[in-house]
């Protein structure tokens, strides 16, 4: 990618920085802001020469001059539309956002359990909350690229979700993020904030959805998330954007001593999708579990990008990821697992399968570990197959057709992962997906 190129989408994109309303914004903020600019305008976009994203190509990303949504849009949405998506029929606590930026009308938000604040990160900035985001906003995210750097130049509205000492809400909380049919070509740059504080406990459910119609969009999401001692998080995040959706993810979470963090992500629909979750265990005893299901078809791209850092001694972490991919979709796994010198006795375990249903399906899955100590457990891998043969042939020796024998196949792949959700009404939703999927029988 030349200079030119780089150059033409940038200036379009720090003009529309230039016109964001500074009024009412605090000076820490702006600052924020500005130092996301400056590094977007010294940071290259993704290309293929870059090694983390040498199986990745993006252009038709950085090539698209996308309108960033610097307000919120007149969508016109009701809780209808956000139904399919929606899990407000739980009873659970509920925040949605259209476009980027927080719908009131469509949340349920009325019954929060105590200790639990569950806003739009917009209105947590100009109240009470406010120093609490000063204390943690921008503060674990690194120089990932520029499409990070130029989510924190845009920082307006997502998710802001701190639980308080000790707070363990008995339901699940709900996120939903819906793309309206808004305008072609426009990006919606979201920033998350999730603060647990010692002791407390949360279950967090994300979703991404589109409306029928969207035209082709941008979603840059960047979250933070800060573990206390002793907390505890569940992140379950589900992403099924429009055919001519784009999605890119960065997700960086911080643990203390004794706390864990379970992402568990599940990519089922988006024209190029990528998940990027970096984890530093910064406490001793703290423990992370990644595990990951994701769908392909098409000419579609999808990455998982995971990153693990062990600081210090005695802690565990998990990588489990499962693919599938038909037609000529194409998959980059990437887990890296880097312990530090001092990281004595670290745990660590990783695992990429794959299932291919067509030989023009591709995936290039890269397990990676970086050990600067000498007294750990580790161990990586990787799988890459279609359907074995022999078991298809005895499922039809047994007069099952060969075309369900491989739906069976397919589905109990996909199983060891959903198995994982411990929540029923996600697990129902996510194996209602798969199996409407792959069944053969519509």
């Amino acid at each position: 990618m030349t200079e030119s190129t780089q150059a033409q989408p940038k200036a379009h994109l720090l003009e529309a920085l230039r016109a964001l309303p500074a009024n009412g914004s605090p000076e820490w903020l702006k600052q924020i802001r500005s130092s996301g600019a400056s590094l977007f305008e010294q940071t290259p976009f993704p290309h293929t020469k870059m090694e983390e994203w040498r199986h990745t190509n993006i252009a038709p990303i950085v090539q698209t001059d996308y309108a960033p949504l610097t307000g919120p849009t007149a969508h016109g949405l009701t809780r209808e539309d956000a139904a399919p998506w929606s899990f407000a029929a739980q009873g659970w606590p509920e925040i949605v956002f259209v476009d980027g930026y927080f719908a009131p009308e469509l949340s349920s938000l009325d019954a929060l359990p105590e200790g639990v604040v569950l806003a739009s990160l917009h209105d947590a900035l100009a109240g009470p909350e406010a120093a609490h985001a000063e204390q943690h906003l921008n503060r674990y995210l690194r120089d990932r690229n520029a499409y990070t750097a130029l989510n924190s130049a845009l920082i307006q509205d997502g998710l802001y979700l701190r639980a308080a000492k000790n707070a363990a809400p008995e339901t699940p909380l709900h996120v939903l993020y819906l793309t309206s049919a808004r305008g072609a070509d426009t990006a919606a740059n979201v920033r998350n904030l999730v603060i647990l504080e010692q002791g407390a406990q949360v279950q967090l459910i994300e979703s991404h959805g589109a409306l029928p119609g969207a035209p082709q969009y941008l979603n840059n999401i960047v979250t933070e998330a800060a573990l206390a001692p002793n907390a505890r998080l569940e992140h379950y995040k589900v992403v099924s954007e429009a055919d001519a959706g784009n999605h890119l993810a960065t997700t960086e979470t911080r643990l203390d001593r004794d706390s864990y963090y379970g992402a568990f992500g599940f990519s089922f629909r988006g024209q190029i999708v990528r998940n990027q979750v970096c984890v530093r265990l910064e406490g001793e005893n703290a423990e992370c579990n990644l595990v990951g299901l994701y769908l392909n078809d098409r000419d579609r791209l999808l990455d998982n990008a995971l990153d693990i850092t062990h600081v210090v001694p005695h802690c565990r972490s998990r990588i489990l990821y499962k693919g599938i991919l038909g037609d000529a979709s194409k998959a980059v796994f990437a887990g890296k697992v880097h312990v530090h010198r001092e990281a004595q006795q670290t745990d660590s375990d990783q695992l990429s399968n794959n299932l291919l249903l067509s030989d023009t399906a591709t995936i290039d899955a890269k397990p990676q570990l970086e050990i600067y100590a000498d007294d750990v457990k580790c161990t990586h891998g990787a799988t890459i197959g279609s359907p074995p043969e022999e078991v298809v042939f005895y499922f039809r020796s047994r007069g099952i057709g060969e075309e369900m024998a491989r739906a069976m196949l397919t589905y109990g792949f996909a199983d060891e992962i959903v198995d994982e959700v411990e929540i029923e009404p996600l697990t129902e939703r996510l194996n209602d997906y798969i199996f409407e999927k792959y069944s053969p029988i519509r």
